[in-house]
């Protein structure tokens, strides 16, 4: 759920990088912060535990401001992938307004994305969100690892879902990462634009959107 302060003309978006574990939710934000060149980002927070795993969440701020005033700013958070840490998973996805769902492409972790894809829904359901609506990619990471599940046949799975198509990436690489970034924008924008009129009120069109917050280092968008 946007939160938007209309005394400020601020609305705040809470965007969440949900998956099993080790499977480079944080490496995505990663590369995130050190790729992207919007028009405004904040540091990135990265709370790890000792063996280099999500203890609550990893956070990134960016944002860019409309014709009118308006300050919009994403916050990127990732969640633990742990069993042991769901009630911090429930508690990072609570009022999400989109996600990225990232699974691990090697062959012996295709259980564990199912169990992790299952536990997602049934969190989504707990804080009062539909996993049929909310604007959602699914990406498979680690497909620089050998031996990884075959692209074809894992679009063609997810071919009937609300998510088709699926993003391939290497987030190691930096290979896919903005991609799944600008897919799950573009299908933000359309559920916010509705809500809150974005292009008719405050002059942020669907380009503007996208190309606004996920420009990279050497590509400022020509009408910012």
């Amino acid at each position: 759920m946007p939160d938007f302060d209309a005394d400020d003309n601020k609305l705040t978006l809470k965007v969440v990088f949900y998956g099993p574990a080790l499977s480079g939710k944080t490496t995505n934000l990663m590369q995130l912060h050190s790729l992207l060149n919007p028009q405004r980002k904040g540091e990135l927070m990265v709370l790890e535990t000792r063996d280099d795993r999500t203890l609550f969440f990893d956070m990134l701020p960016i944002g860019l401001r409309g014709d009118s005033g308006l300050d919009l700013r994403l916050k990127l958070y990732t969640v633990p992938g742990q069993v042991q840490h769901d009630s911090t998973r429930k508690a990072v996805l609570s009022r999400a307004d989109g996600v990225v769902f990232v699974a691990d492409s090697q062959l012996s972790q295709q259980d564990n994305n199912a169990t992790a894809f299952g536990n997602l829904e049934e969190n989504l359901e707990k804080v009062g969100l539909d996993i049929d609506t909310l604007p959602m990619v699914v990406q498979f990471n680690k497909r620089d690892i050998p031996g990884v599940a075959d692209e074809q046949d894992l679009q063609t799975r997810w071919a009937s879902t609300p998510w088709a198509p699926l993003i391939m990436a290497s987030a190691l690489q930096g290979k896919g990462v903005i991609d799944t970034f600008k897919l799950l924008l573009d299908r933000l924008y359309t559920i916010i634009n509705g809500e809150y009129h974005l292009e008719r009120q405050h002059g942020i069109n669907r380009q503007t959107f996208i190309e606004g917050l996920s420009a990279s280092h050497g590509e400022r968008y020509a009408h910012l």
